[in-house]
Order: structure tokens, then C-alpha cells, then sequence
């Protein structure tokens, strides 16, 4: 069974973060979320994941790669 998807606000409080926080990381393509239409949905293991492997202590004012 998949693992259900969580909102910005549910991610922002797991990670203990600021909603805006949450946002800017996925503008700089550095916190794995997935959009449906409007709406940003996160994995809460992929966002564990993803502070364990370092990323989120990373400078915020890297700029985004296109």
C-alpha cells in the first residue's frame, strides 16, 4: 500500500519548520514534493530521508538549478 501524502503545513511540523521554509526549499528544488494542480503533497519518509542525508541544514541561499 503507498504511503499517504501529507500537506505543507503537516511537513512543516514534522521538520519543524515555517510553512515558508517549506515552500523556499521546494522553490530551490531541494525538498522532494510532488504537485496535484495547485497543491504540494510530501512523503513524510522522503522528507526524513531527506534531512538525514544533510540537505536540510544547507545554505538557504543557494540558487535554484534549472
Amino acid at each position: 500500500m503507498p504511503e499517504p501524502q501529507v500537506s505543507v503545513d503537516e511537513v512543516a511540523s514534522h521538520l519543524g519548520v515555517a510553512k515558508d521554509s517549506v515552500y523556499r526549499r521546494i522553490e530551490q528544488e531541494r525538498l522532494p514534493a510532488h504537485r496535484a494542480g495547485r497543491v504540494w503533497n510530501f512523503n513524510l519518509s522522503e522528507s526524513g530521508e531527506w534531512v538525514h542525508a544533510g540537505d536540510a541544514g544547507a545554505d538557504d541561499k543557494k540558487e535554484p538549478t534549472r
